[in-house]
Parts: structure tokens; C-alpha cells; sequence
């Protein structure tokens, strides 16, 4: 999704010279084609990432759009503070791009592991929230909100070339895509994830349970009236995603179900334990915290089993 990202703010910034980028010092590699071509709208701020969104303020105040560009957690949690009292109290047009959500820097630690950037930013009213599940969906997103009035938080993958079947790209602001249908129960993925998602349904069809997989890629605005028109039709729901249990999709899934009166039991997969120290590959941390899709298969017939009994 990080070259999907430059890609299109290149295509972007050509017509619209508001359009700026800015980095803390990482996207080496993937940043060129931006700096090269408009080198006086690029800035590398340093590892200074408080600074970035305050100068990144002043400029959509001054006018310009600045896209801002660092891992998940630096662009989040870091500059929190200064989210929230810049672009989001002044409803400014600067951009975030968090780069590596959930274990994709699986190897650089717990300091790098995004686990909990889109529950921070949920609990803001005032800024739009965007997971894209692959880079298809990322370059929709973008195109779809780049030049909103208000602040956008983008939670990116660094995978720009795997694609999730079914979804093509598609996105719509506040509203959820359905990749496969199935009457026996939902799974409801944030972002990459969704691919585990739809291979846990394939087994599953095979074992005779058919299940609908849909991807929730705006968590701001919630696509809420999506939830409950699907929610309403099963009698069980499990949540995916590289994300604590508490702050993300699943909590989005269970506040649709509680607020709506819904009759569906809400089984939320993701991380559920603090940081042990523990690094290795993306796949061997998910794998870790069941959200491998073996382990996706499992829960949802231990879930499907509870209902019946």
C-alpha cells in the first residue's frame, strides 16, 4: 500500500499543487517518485514526529493539503496529542498515512507493532479513519478522500502485491464490501486480514457452513446501517483484525449489535494480551493470536457449536 500511496499522491499533486508530503525520516525506497518530481513540496522532518503534524497544521491552515508518512505507531500514538489539538479541533485537511498495521513490523519489536492506532483514533469524532484490507483498496480510499475538508487517518499496509479476491478494489466512505455470501455466519475483517477471512470461509463451505466474509475498510463514519442490515440476518459474528480486541472492528461490531438490539452473539478475534517480548515474522505473530486461518476455522465452529447448544 506504500507505493499505491505515492502513486497516487504523484497523480494527485500534478494538478493539485496544495498537495505536500512530509516524512519523519522513514519511506527510503518508496518516496522518491514524489521528492524527485516535486521536491519543493516534500519535507523530511526528522525523527521529530510531534513537529510534523504542528507544521503540518500550519500549512493546511495556510491553504495546502499535507500527507503525513511514518510506521503505525509514530504517526499515531507519538503525535496523539497533537492530532488532536491540530487538525482535528481545527478540522484542518492534513492527512496521516500509518504505515504497517498490526505485526507487519513483526521483527522490530513491540515498539513497532500496531495493535492499537485505530481505536485512538475512533474515539475522535472529528477525524475520518480508513483500513484499506490491500493496496486496490488503498488507491480507492485515497482517491476517494484526499481532498475531504476535515483530517484522515489511513492505516496502510506495506504488501503492494497481494490483492484480496473478490474485493477489486472497491470502497465506499462509510459503507462495508461483501467478498462471499453464506447463510450459517459472518466474519467481519479490517484490513489484510480479510484474505485469512476468506480462506477460513472457503473451509468452511467445505465442511458444509456457509459463511458471508465483509470488509469494514471506514471505521469513520462507521458504516452502521451496513452492520445492522448484515448483522440482523445471523445468529453469529466474528471479528478479524491485527488490533487489540478493545477500540477496533470488533468494538465497532459489538456497539452496532448493543445499540441496535441485535439477537447475535459477537466473537471478537484479535490480540487479547500485552506485549510478552516476543518478535518474529508477521505471519508467526498473527498465527500466536489466532488469527491465522486455521485457527479463524476452529473459532468459528466452537462459536456456531455454543449457539446450537
Amino acid at each position: 500500500m506504500r507505493v499505491a500511496l505515492v502513486k497516487t499522491l504523484v497523480e494527485l499533486a500534478t494538478t493539485d499543487p496544495r498537495i505536500m508530503l512530509l516524512t519523519g525520516d522513514l519511506g527510503y525506497t518508496v518516496l522518491e517518485p514524489f521528492a524527485e518530481k516535486f521536491p519543493e513540496r516534500f519535507l523530511n522532518v526528522g525523527v521529530a514526529e510531534q513537529n510534523m503534524v504542528g507544521i503540518a497544521t500550519g500549512l493546511a491552515e495556510a491553504g495546502y493539503i499535507p500527507f503525513l508518512y511514518s510506521i503505525v505507531t509514530f504517526a499515531s500514538l507519538r503525535p496523539y496529542e497533537f492530532i488532536r489539538n491540530g487538525p482535528i479541533l481545527h478540522q484542518l485537511p492534513v492527512r496521516i498515512a500509518g504505515i504497517g498495521g498490526g505485526f507487519e513490523y513483526g521483527h522490530a519489536g513491540p515498539t513497532h507493532h500496531g495493535l492499537e492506532d485505530v481505536g485512538v483514533m475512533r474515539v475522535q469524532p472529528g477525524i475520518t479513519l480508513v483500513a484499506p484490507a490491500d493496496h486496490q483498496q488503498a488507491r480507492t480510499a485515497i482517491q476517494a478522500t484526499w481532498d475531504m475538508p476535515g483530517p484522515v487517518y489511513y492505516r496502510l499496509g506495506k504488501d503492494d502485491r497481494t490483492t484480496i479476491p473478490e474485493l477489486e478494489g472497491r470502497f465506499e466512505l462509510g459503507r462495508v464490501q461483501t467478498l462471499c455470501e453464506g447463510e450459517d455466519i459472518v466474519i467481519v475483517a479490517m484490513g489484510p486480514l480479510a484474505g485469512e477471512a476468506l480462506t477460513a470461509a472457503k473451509t468452511l463451505a467445505q465442511q458444509g457452513i456457509g459463511c458471508t466474509v465483509v470488509v469494514v475498510a471506514c471505521l469513520n463514519p462507521a458504516p452502521v446501517a451496513d452492520l445492522v442490515n448484515i448483522l440482523s440476518r445471523f445468529r453469529v459474528a466474528l471479528t478479524v483484525e491485527a488490533h487489540y480486541i478493545v477500540g477496533g472492528v470488533g468494538s465497532l461490531v459489538s456497539e452496532v449489535v448493543a445499540e441496535s438490539g441485535i439477537r447475535c452473539r459477537v466473537v471478537r478475534c484479535g490480540v487479547r494480551t500485552t506485549p510478552d517480548g516476543v518478535g518474529g515474522s508477521q505471519r508467526y505473530l498473527q498465527g500466536m493470536h489466532g488469527l491465522s486461518s486455521e485457527a479463524l476455522v476452529r473459532t468459528a465452529i466452537q462459536a456456531l457449536e455454543k449457539v446450537v447448544s
